[in-house]
This record gives C-alpha cells, structure tokens and sequence, in this order.
C-alpha cells in the first residue's frame, strides 16, 4: 500500500480556516451601527452632519479589542439649532403641494463632533446604513440609503467628507465651510455650498484694510485649513495692495501655553495697530483671554466671518480687547416661520427628546418633565424650555448661518423637482433620457444640482458657479457699545463680488466706532509718508512700507520716487510736480525795456533835431568848415545806432538775431568811417595850408564818399559770410538757471562775430590815432579834439562793455550790449556836435568866418 504524505497539524488548522471564510457571507458587520441622533422616513433621504458637540472624548486603543464609540461634551446650541432648520426646510417642502408633488423628504442627521473621524464615519453610516446581524452571500453592492447630504460646519472635516462621498457621486452642500481649497472640482467634484468661499472674504478683507489706508498690519490665524488658506489669499492680494505685513502667527489651542505667550509678546512688541485675524471663535478667545490678562488694549481688530460676529465672544468684558472691531459677515435673513418652529419644539418628541434634553440640561439647567430625573437636573415645563431654546435664535441676529441651512434643502428639493419635471425630449442623460423616477440615484440629482436656480421666499436668488459657490456679498459689522452695556453688531458697509470692480466694497454713511471707542481712524504705517521734495529710501531687510526719506537732488520732484524734471520744466513750490519754466528775455513790457526804448528814441530824436538844426543852417561857416556832407551822413548812421537797439528788445526770432547783430556791425563801422573820414579832412585841411601842398586834391569829396563806402562795404561782406556760413538764431538757454529759460540769440559762428567786432575797434583805434595826433592843429574851432574825445569814451565804453557782457547773466547781457550801443552813440553825438549846435543857435556872433579861419 502506497505511504500517505504526512501533514502537519499546523497546515489542516490553516485549511480548516479557509474554509470556513468560505463559507462565510461576503458582508458581515463589524461592531455596532452607528444610528441617526435624528431621522424621518421619506421617498427621498437627505442626510445631514452637524456638530452638535464640540470636543471628542478620546479612549486609549490597546489593539485587542474593538474599539468603542467614541462619545463628545461641550453642546453646541447653534449646530442643535442648524439641524432644526434643517427639519423645518424639511417640512415646509413636504407641506408644499408645489414643489415635489407626491414626494416626502425625509432624512438622517449625524453628529460628527468637530473630529474628522466622526465625520466621515457619519458619511459612511448615511451612504451604507447597515442593521445589525445583516449578512449576504453576494457581493458588498447596493444604492446609496441617501440621496444628498448637508454639511459640515468645518473645512477640514468638510474635507474628509466631500473626499469620501465624492467618488460616491453623492451631492454635498456645506452651510459653514468656507475653505477656498473646496472650490478645487478636480478634487471634490460633487461639493457645493451655500456660503461665500473664503477667497472672496479674503478679498474684502484686504480692500478692507486699503480702504482705511493701513500700509502696516499684523496678521493672526486659525491653525488649519480655514485659517491658513484663508490667511494665504488675504496675504496675497493685500501685498499686491502696497500693505506690508509685520508678523503673519498661527493660535494653536493644543500647544504649550509659552507659545500663545510668545505670540502676546508679538503682539505687544510691534508697531503695527491693527490686526487682521482669520479664524474661529473658539481660538480667538483662547488668545483673548490672554491679552485680557495682560492688559493689552487699543488695538484694532479686522476679523473674518469665523468670529466677528459669534455671540459668545462678544461679552463687555472682551470689548476691552476686540472693542471697536470691524469685519465681514454674510447677510442676516431671516426665515419666515423659523422662529414659531423653534418655539414649537417639544422635549417629549421621541424623535429629538434625547438631543433636545441634553441642550435643555446644558442652557437651561432643567429637563422637561417627561423625562424628568433629580440625578440629572429638576424638570421645568414644555412652555419654558421651548422659550429657553426659541431665544438662541431671537436674541441672537447674527445667526446667519441658518439661512445657509434653509437654502442648501431647498436646493436639493428644486434640483429633484426638475428632475421629475423632466419630459424625454428634454432629457440630459445619454440619448436625451430622462431620470429613472423609480429609481432615483444620487449621480442623477448631482447633474441638477449644478444648474439649480431659484428665489428663496425671503427674495434671494440661490445659484452656483461653475465651482460650486454661491454669490459672495458680506455685510461689513462693526463692534459698538450700547448704552445697556452690551456689544450690538453695526452694519457699516457692504461688500458684493458680484459688482464691476471698484464698485464692490460700500460704504454706508453709519459713524464707525474704532479701537478704544475713539471716532478718527486709527493710523497704523511703518513710516510716515515722505514730506515734499524728499524720496522714499528702503530700508535694508525690512519691508517695502518701511523706508527712510532722502532729500531729492536739484530740480527733481517726489512722485514715488525722485524724478528729474524735462529741461524745459521745474518743480514747483511743493515739489510734487513739473511745471514749465518762466522764460526770460528782455521785453518791451517791463521796466528796463521801456526806459531803453525810452533812451533809443531820444537818441534817435536828438540826432534828427541835430540835424534839422544843420541843414537850417547849412550855409553857415561852421557847417561848411566841418564838412557838412560827411556830417549828415554822420548824423544818419548815428540815427540807425540808436534804432538799432530797439531790435534786442523783445522775444528772440530768426529774423530779429540776424538783423541785431549785423544792423549793428554795419552801421556802427559806418558811423567810425564818416568819424575817421572827418579826422582824415581835418589833417588833409592842415596840410593844405602849407606852401606848394596838394594834399585835398587827393581826399575830396569824391574819396571821402569812396573811403567811407569801401569801409563800410568791408563790413558788410563780413556780415553777409556770417549769415551764409552760420548766422545767429534763438536759443533757449537751459543752463544758467535752473528755474527759468533765457531766451537768448545764439551767435552761431562765434568767430565772426568777434571780427565784426575787431574790425569796428581797428576803425575807432585808427580815428582815435589820427585825431589824437591833430588835437593841438592851429584852429579856432579845432574839430579833431572833440573826435578824440569821442572815441575815447567810445574805446571806453566797449572796452567795459566785454567782461560786462561775459559776467551779466540772462537779459541783463542784453541790456548791457544795448547801454554799450546808446553810451558810444550819445558820446559820438554829444561830443561831436553839440558844441557846433551851442554856436549856432546860443553864440552866432562866432559863427563867422573870421572865427573859425586859422591865423
């Protein structure tokens, strides 16, 4: 016989217990079932999860045994108070022959305790909903036992949720969470929400905080997905702003108390006066109650939606650190016949007597008689509980979230309205089909849901985005003392997304009451904005609102920075922007012109009464001894010298450059060949009284008009190869002053101009020579002496005239080259004919022949 294998007793165990597993039903519960703490039948179930408490009671898990239900203190009246909103909705649409017509609404609400946890194991008990001792020999397959849920009051359990339920295609609308990373449809596909994201109050935060001018904040936060997330947007639009932010804390409750005393340190330690806190009531009034203790007062608070306008944070004794606050909250509607409900409630309900008994026993101190018991507290009457409870909601108008609550049932409720008004032609599922209505599945309601649109009865549309967010308008709230000494939340302002930009932040004309119950708005920069004419300098590893002000350097203004104004602009008196210079030049309006004017046309007259006076008396001796032709066209040429000044008065033009300077040239090297012409026949004259000379043959009349034309002609060629190689032209002169243009006429060719002028004082030195050498001639009436004399207060007077000219600055250069041109003129006039004209008009008896004959 053939030998049978051995085998081990350790391997037939291990076989045995494989099949036994097979034999097994594939489900089997594990533990006990999590059942609703409130429920109701319906066609359709709407799952809620709220947080009824506050704090989890953790057990220590030793891996050996199943591990119990993990229990929860601290009641949370409001959440009790969301839930019952959530039945009221529940109702009304059930009552409603509208809306859902021959369908009931029923549904299951959780407590998930503010624990991550509980919250997705809520989820999973509304999704699966096991009985105890349930088995089955298939597959762990079936429908959801919910259609859509609401909740939670948290982003990070909000989180967990809308991650476990989304690949479920189960529809999630959240009252509380206000988390910006919800909006993300890639990861949570199938989340909506009925209150604002948090992105847009963050936004209102910062136009908040640019709307007062605060450059210089402190920033405080809530650590977890609220807080920092939140925290993160509102730091990155109020920086585009230009506001610098000092210090950006988190407040952790879980942590030693030497970090919340590090962060009160903070807090007193800098200079920024008004801080922006971004996180939930429960962890503000743990820092508050610290900066209570230290007396840290007169700070001014912006908060967000998480505190600013919590009721039991505003306390008078509070106000003395958050007194004054100003932050955003939603809009306060209220729901018609919410109130009644809440009023209507009864203990005695087996449906919500144990939740309802244990919020009685936490704010009221009392149980209702039905259930009675001295071991828990005395009982009080249904009337009184129901008064007790209906208060929270009264008393309290903040409760905004209720509306929140109200709108999420009804959108579900109008979302399966449509669905079951669908008509086949009209259908979005594959081939135009319509939803299965004996078969409602939650992936079908979800479609709905993204195009739900509707009014509330209360007026407000209720819609949302292709993220899943409604419209964000907040109410802009400001903390102020009434005279019973309790804190009222004030509406000053509005805030509304929907708006064009620059048009969504509003504010309304109500007196804001600010930090330390002062009126004026409180300051809060790292520096001082710049005075006028001084520029912002950063200062080293600090931020950009932190600066140092540095005088701007010589014609530059202070915008942002010191910017250099153009060559034809200067700062004006504030140095804050360009204006245009005054433009100088010697005018015909202003004192100085018009007393040259005056001067130029009195030398013009007095050379034409000079001369009228010659020709009355041309056939006079001393008219005829002195040359009368040469001293007519001497008298001319000083008339043109004394118009010729006229031409530097006035406004530079192309014209007038051109005709200044050579009217000038040529008529005063005409003048000094007439003068030199008259030196010329005093010598020849002398000369011609010799025995046996002929020295007039040789300068007649004929070459006295030739050396007088020649001369001139000389002049003039000059003058005309300035105009063609590089002739004067106006110039504005930027560079001798720094407030003010001179307009001036640029010489162009500097070298020419300096021959015009050396070949008029190589003319005038030369009759200054040869009159100097005939001023002692035998004659009564010795002309060449008052030549000399001209020419020398000519020589003087341009002599002078150089380092004047070079050192006069702007218009005053003008009005020294036009004194030069009128004192040589008046020396030559005076000196040269106003002893003839005494002769002839106040000594006739000398004008005889006799008289002016040499001996």
């Amino acid at each position: 016989l053939p030998v049978a294998p051995k085998v081990s007793s350790r391997a037939v165990c291990i076989n045995y217990k494989v099949y036994e597993a097979l034999l097994e039903p594939a489900c089997r519960l594990h533990g006990h079932p999590d059942l609703p703490l409130l429920s109701k039948d319906g066609d359709i179930i709407i799952g809620g999860i709220f947080s009824f408490h506050s704090t989890p009671l953790y057990t220590n898990l030793t891996f050996q045994d199943m591990p119990e239900s993990i229990t929860c203190k601290d009641t949370n009246i409001k959440e009790f108070l969301f839930a019952q909103t959530m039945i009221f909705a529940t109702e009304e649409i059930n009552n409603r022959t509208d809306l859902l017509p021959g369908l009931s609404l029923g549904y299951k609400i959780y407590d998930d305790c503010r624990y991550i946890p509980l919250a997705v194991r809520a989820a999973m008990a509304l999704v699966n909903q096991p009985e105890e001792g349930t088995t089955s020999n298939v597959t762990c397959s079936k429908r959801s036992s919910v259609h859509a849920m609401i909740g939670t009051s948290q982003s990070s359990t909000t989180r967990g949720v809308a991650s476990s339920t989304g690949p479920l295609n189960i529809p999630l609308v959240s009252y509380y969470a206000t988390c910006a990373c919800l909006s993300n449809k890639k990861e949570f596909p199938t989340f909506f929400r009925t209150i604002p994201s948090d992105y847009y109050q963050s936004r209102a935060l910062a136009q908040l905080v640019k709307h007062f001018g605060w450059t210089w904040i402190g920033a405080i936060r809530t650590d977890s997905d609220y807080g920092n997330i939140g925290m993160a947007t509102f730091l990155q639009t109020v920086q585009q702003e230009g506001v610098c932010v000092e210090y950006s804390e988190a407040i952790v409750r879980a942590s030693q108390r030497e970090k919340v005393l590090r962060l009160v340190d903070i807090i007193k330690t800098s200079s920024s006066k008004v801080i922006v806190a971004f996180a939930t009531f429960a962890d503000l009034e743990f820092l508050v109650q610290e900066l209570l203790v230290q007396k840290v007062f007169g700070l001014q608070w912006i908060g967000s939606e998480g505190w600013i306008s919590n009721e039991y944070l505003a306390i008078p004794e509070n106000y003395k650190v958050l007194g004054g606050a100003i932050g955003c909250v939603i809009n306060n509607d209220i729901i018609p016949g919410l109130e009644d409900f809440f009023q209507s409630l009864n203990p005695s309900d087996s449906s919500s007597n144990t939740i309802l008994n244990e919020f009685l026993r936490t704010t009221t101190g009392c149980m209702s008689s039905a259930v009675g018991n001295s071991a828990y507290g005395n009982s009080c009457s249904s009337s009184e509980n129901t008064r007790k409870i209906s208060i929270q909601y009264t008393d309290v108008p903040e409760l905004r979230i209720t509306s929140n609550v109200y709108k999420a049932i009804y959108a579900f409720a109008h979302s399966l309205h449509n669905m079951y008004a669908c008509q086949e032609s009209d259908g979005i599922f594959p081939n135009q089909s319509c939803a299965n209505k004996n078969r409602t599945d939650p992936w079908q309601l979800l479609h709905y849901m993204k195009k739900v649109n509707f009014t509330t009865k209360y007026g407000e549309k209720v819609y949302f985005d292709e993220n899943g967010d409604p419209v964000a308008r907040y109410d802009l709230i400001n903390w102020q003392l009434s005279k019973e000494s309790t804190i009222k939340f004030v509406t000053v302002g509005l805030y509304d997304a929907s708006l064009p930009d620059g048009q969504q932040f509003l504010m309304n004309n109500v007196s804001i009451v600010w930090a330390g119950d002062h009126k004026k708005v409180p300051r809060s920069v790292c520096s001082e904005s710049c005075s006028v004419g001084t520029r912002k300098a950063i200062q080293k590893g600090r931020p950009a609102c932190c600066f140092d002000c540095i005088p701007c350097a010589e014609g530059e203004i202070n915008s942002i920075e010191c910017m250099k104004c153009p060559l034809e602009h200067t700062p004006n008196n504030r140095r804050d922007t360009c204006i245009l210079k005054d433009i100088e030049f010697l005018s015909f309006g202003e004192i100085m012109g018009v007393l040259l004017v005056v001067f130029s046309l009195l030398g013009a007259c007095i050379t034409i009464a000079i001369a009228l006076v010659f020709f009355l008396h041309r056939e006079t001796p001393i008219v005829k001894a002195n040359n009368s032709e040469l001293s007519f066209l001497l008298l001319f040429s000083l008339t043109l010298c004394f118009l010729c000044s006229l031409t530097f008065i006035g406004q530079p033009t192309d014209w007038s450059c051109m005709l200044r300077h050579t009217a000038f040239g040529i008529t005063f090297v005409l003048c000094i060949s007439c003068v030199l012409g008259k030196t010329i026949v005093v010598l020849m004259a002398f000369r011609a009284t010799l025995p046996g000379s002929n020295m007039m043959k040789w300068f007649g009349p004929t070459q006295q008009r030739l050396s007088v034309f020649s001369l001139t002609l000389i002049q003039m060629l000059i003058c005309t190869l300035w105009l063609i190689l590089s002739p004067p032209f106006p110039n504005k002169n930027m560079v001798h002053y720094k407030d003010k243009i001179i307009m001036e006429c640029d010489l162009g060719s500097t070298a020419v101009f300096y021959g015009v002028l050396g070949y008029i004082g190589f003319l005038s030195s030369m009759c200054f020579v040869l009159s100097f050498l005939a001023r002692k001639l035998p004659d009564n009436f010795n002309e060449a002496k008052y030549i000399t004399f001209s020419m020398l207060i000519f020589c003087a007077v341009w002599i002078t005239f150089i380092p004047a000219y070079i050192s006069s600055p702007g218009k005053y250069t003008v009005a020294v080259e036009i004194f030069a041109i009128l004192a040589s003129s008046f020396g030559l006039l005076f000196s040269i004919f106003i002893p003839k004209c005494y002769i002839i008009l106040l000594k006739p008896e000398r004008n005889t022949k006799n008289k002016i004959k040499v001996p």
